[in-house]
């Protein structure tokens, strides 16, 4: 099922990301994770590809098995700044022979190299990807990232915006953002791309923090503001592992809560492989999702 009619339905749903194994000898480990995080019954589950490509021949062996072994419609994440043309196009081929119906389009994280020089590379943005998915003939629901505290290398959120109506207007169908842990940080990101004229779907896309050494990886990767409570959360619970799993859990909770509340009707949870927190969330919600 293509995510757009998901997204067309007035219930609420949480969706879950999960990420490949990076080498053969955790391959099993990681499908039996995928699979307990799948039986529990996500709205979808997305795929991710893996920095710079790295962990792309797994992408597709994970949302495979999640789609066929437990009817869990998937997303498959594609990442082309590493890539060459027809490396993509080979991908492109293999997503739709596998029978997935859903990708996520990205440029991809930049490697050393690549901070210093990509005038070679093929693709530059990830609108470029979106454009030959859409010209693949595959019949693809194509979606995208968004950024509310803006792209770590845009310069401010009108250029920042700028490129996300260009990815819109090439073909990208809905939006997932990256992790926030302000919700109104969200809702006045939503107001400027409405104002942008972009209005296709928007997903906010919400981290639980249940580790205290998850922070600095948070921040560099999304350079999110941290709310006064949630610092003052982890200065308190941060060196009792127990203590700060059950509060990172409670905080995500009361977010979506709070997303919801404000007439939000889908969520996407980043769950880092792991059942008991994704588990834990579905039960604190169990009510409110019907």
């Amino acid at each position: 099922m293509k995510i757009t009619e998901l997204l067309k339905s007035d219930k609420l749903t949480m969706s879950f990301e999960v990420f490949p194994p990076k080498t053969d000898t955790s391959f099993e480990s990681v499908k039996k994770a995928t699979e307990e995080i799948a039986q529990m019954r996500p709205a979808y589950m997305s795929v991710t590809y893996g920095a710079g490509g790295g962990t792309s021949k797994y992408t597709l062996d994970i949302a495979q098995n999640i789609m066929k072994t437990c009817g869990v419609p998937t997303l498959a994440h594609l990442t082309c700044i590493s890539s060459d043309r027809d490396t993509i196009h080979q991908r492109i081929k293999e997503i739709k022979e596998a029978g997935i119906k859903n990708v996520l389009a990205l440029r991809g994280d930049l490697t050393p190299e690549l901070m210093l020089d990509r005038s070679g590379c093929d693709y530059q943005y990830a609108a470029e990807l979106v454009r030959d998915l859409k010209e693949s003939g595959a019949d693809f629901c194509i979606g995208g990232a968004c950024y509310p505290e803006i792209h770590i290398e845009s310069k401010n959120y009108r250029e920042d915006i700028a490129h996300l109506k260009e990815k819109v207007d090439a073909g990208c169908e809905f939006l997932t953002t990256q992790m926030f842990f302000d919700n109104n940080i969200f809702y006045n990101y939503m107001w400027k791309l409405r104002e942008a004229g972009i209005n296709v779907p928007i997903i906010p896309g919400i981290m639980p923090i249940t580790n205290g050494n998850q922070i600095d990886r948070a921040i560099k990767l999304s350079n999110s503001f941290m709310p006064r409570r949630f610092r003052m959360l982890v200065d308190k619970f941060g060196d009792n592992p127990d203590a700060m799993k059950q509060a990172g859990i409670a905080y995500t909770t009361e977010q979506v809560i709070g997303l919801y509340a404000n007439g939000i009707k889908n969520v996407h949870i980043y769950t880092m492989n792991k059942p008991d927190i994704a588990k834990a969330l579905l039960e604190n919600l169990s009510d409110i999702l019907g």
